[in-house]
Order: structure tokens, then sequence, then C-alpha cells
């Protein structure tokens, strides 16, 4: 049994910047082409539509900064929690 008392801050917020990243492509995905398809069934195509693809763009960043922040927050509280607590006990043993 391993005891994790700290969390590297800079790592954790990468990481879940990335994971976030991803999460942010797929409902850039579903909401740009869920736009269109409703705009296409509506047979009114306008500017709104080209703009909904933008979020392909603009939500994995916007998911990914917001990750990041929220990972070296989380990172940083883990870290003050663990030094009171002692950390997470994990059931497996890990390499130091």
């Amino acid at each position: 049994m391993t005891r994790i008392k700290s969390i590297e801050i800079l790592f954790f917020a990468k990481l879940i910047a990335f994971i976030m990243g991803i999460a942010g492509l797929v409902c850039g995905v579903l909401y740009s082409f869920g736009g269109l398809f409703f705009e296409i069934l509506s047979n009114n195509l306008n500017t709104g539509t080209a703009l909904a693809f933008l979020a392909l763009i603009g939500m994995p960043l916007l998911f990914a900064f917001t990750g990041f922040i929220a990972g070296a927050i989380g990172a940083v509280l883990y870290n003050l929690v663990a030094r009171l607590t002692g950390g997470i006990q994990s059931g497996f043993k890990l390499d130091e």
C-alpha cells in the first residue's frame, strides 16, 4: 500500500486540460452539426450556422483553459488537505 501525499500541480493541470479539451471537441462537434441539421431541416441557413462552426475551435480552447485552471486549483487543494490527512492510500504499489 502506498500513500499519495502530493500531486505535481503543473502535470495535473495539463492532464485535466487535455481531458477537458477532448470533451470540448466532442461538445463542439455536437453543437456545430446539431445546429447545421436544425438549420437544414428548417430551410433557413444564415450566418448563425457558419458561426456555430466556430464552436469547433472555441469550445475545446475554452474547455481546456477552464480545465487547466480547475486542475491547478484542485492539485493545490489536494496537496493542502493531504498534508493534514496523510493523503490517499492506494491499493497498488508505486515505484519510488
